[in-house]
């Protein structure tokens, strides 16, 4: 789930960054437009009043209609002309305060400026007569080619001259909270200094939450499968493991087998060899008839001598008495993990949730694999025996310490635990307490345990339970 909230924020910001750059992009490019189109039409009305100024139109005669006031017929955003002929004088003081400066830099200036009325004026000084325009700031757009609909765009234009406003396009409300965008840039027309302003807000509403959503979903899926697969690898590997432990388990049950089969065969073989040998020297006594039967006594001892070697080396085999020499240094601490994650699916069928008590590492003296076998019979032990007792009251505390030289696996369960009686017997082999079990798992790991210069001893756990101690050489440290 963290890992699905933080790649789902990433990529949701990437998704959100993405749009408002996009959405920036469109901005910057309309206000661009805007900005050219409105500096046309400004840089427009300077080439009309040049040319008025250079062709100089007479008058006409008394009544007639002289040729510059026709100019608004063909352009709508002049909505007048204005003339003063030489020796004449401006009948507005806004006209004439304009007239030196156009003058003096030649070229037309503001003369008044109106933009709550939505209007300005434009003068050129010029000889023999001057002119005027008076300019309509709204019919002066070119909405026509406007990049954007004026009544819907969420895009606010505003033309702004030494504290004036003038809309031109109102936008769209600004929301609550969100991201403001805003191009400031003056007209290209000196006699016209007028600057146009673009604002947008974008808000939350604005953000691609349809591809966030499917991006979370998607995420949501490709975790889920790898989820599954890390399980299913997972569980792959715990089934290899226990496979493996299995058929160690097994090859060393039977040499276990064959270990008790000549512990009780000796016996009998030896009672055998001595009574053989004791009918020989009775027949011996009477040798006239008896020669046959010497004969046969000879190789029925023989063959006694030849099946106790034979019985003898089979157990010398099985007890594995060169497991010491195998021994490495082993991290007790990650062994007993390692063994808890493949029994994972065990406790979790028996609702047991093992407690351990260890440090991060516990170097020992062992043979890895004999080890795995040790810790694996006894959480398993641990766990047959809490089945019988109500799942309430099952606990299996496991604890790692140190002794002197002896690293110490303590496996403690809160099952019936063993008779008083019976646990001189418990790692006797095919002696158990539990129905139908073969008495064999704990002996074997006794035996494991001897042969790595360690011990396992078994004591009751008050108030009700068994504790196992493990006990091994702990690994010298070097001066």
């Amino acid at each position: 789930m963290l890992a699905w909230c933080v790649i789902t924020a990433a990529g949701a910001l990437v998704f959100a960054r993405q749009e408002l750059l996009r959405l920036r992009e469109g901005f910057e490019t309309d206000a661009r437009i805007a900005h050219r189109l409105l500096s046309q039409r400004v840089v427009q009305h300077e080439a009309v009043l040049a040319t008025l100024a250079l062709l100089q139109p007479a008058g006409t005669a008394e009544g007639g209609t002289p040729p510059e006031q026709r100019l608004p017929s063909l352009y709508p955003q002049i909505l007048a002309v204005q003339r003063r002929d030489r020796g004449a004088d401006w009948p507005d003081a806004r006209l004439r305060a304009a007239e030196a400066p156009s003058q003096a830099q030649r070229g037309a200036a503001l003369a008044a400026v109106d933009f709550e009325l939505g209007r300005y004026q434009l003068l050129l000084a010029a000889e023999p007569a001057s002119f005027a325009l008076s300019i309509d700031l709204r019919t002066m757009v070119p909405w026509s080619e406007w990049p954007m609909a004026a009544d819907t765009s969420p895009v606010r234009l505003t033309l702004e001259h030494q504290g004036q406003r003038f809309v031109l396009q109102p936008g769209r409300p600004a929301p609550a909270a969100g991201w403001h965008f805003e191009a400031r840039k003056a007209l290209a027309a000196q006699s016209q200094p007028f600057e146009l302003v673009a604002t947008r807000q974008v808000g939350w509403a604005e953000l691609p939450w349809g591809r966030m959503a499917g991006w979370a979903l998607a995420v949501l899926a490709a975790l889920a499968a790898l989820r599954q697969w890390q399980r299913q690898r997972v569980a792959r590997r715990r089934a290899e493991e226990l496979l493996r432990l299995g058929q160690v388990a097994r090859l060393n049950t039977l040499g276990e087998l064959a270990a008790g089969m000549a512990h009780e065969l000796n016996q009998p073989l030896t009672a055998v060899l001595a009574n053989t040998q004791a009918a020989r020297r009775l027949l011996a006594e009477d040798p006239p008839e008896l020669d046959t039967a010497r004969q046969a006594m000879g190789q029925a001892e023989a063959q006694a001598k030849r099946a106790s070697d034979v019985v003898g080396r089979l157990r010398r085999v099985v007890e594995r008495p060169g497991l010491g020499d195998q021994a490495q240094t082993v991290n007790l601490a990650e062994a007993v993990r390692r063994a808890l994650h493949l029994l994972e699916p065990e406790c979790r069928r028996r609702g047991v949730t093992p407690e351990l008590d260890a440090p991060a590492a516990l170097p020992v003296r062992a043979e890895p694999v004999a080890l795995d076998q040790i810790i694996h019979n006894l959480l398993m032990n641990a766990l047959q025996a809490l089945e019988q007792v109500p799942p309430a009251e099952r606990r299996l505390a496991l604890g790692l310490q140190q002794h002197g030289q002896q690293g110490e696996l303590t496996v403690a369960d809160s099952g019936p635990g063993i008779p008083a009686e019976l646990l001189p017997r418990i790692f006797e082999p095919f002696f158990s307490t539990r129905e139908g079990g073969l008495g064999l798992g704990l002996s074997l790991s006794e035996t494991l345990a001897t042969n790595l210069g360690g011990a396992l001893t078994a004591q009751a756990n008050p108030p009700r339970g068994a504790l196992f101690r493990l006990s091994l050489p702990l690994q010298a440290t070097p001066a």
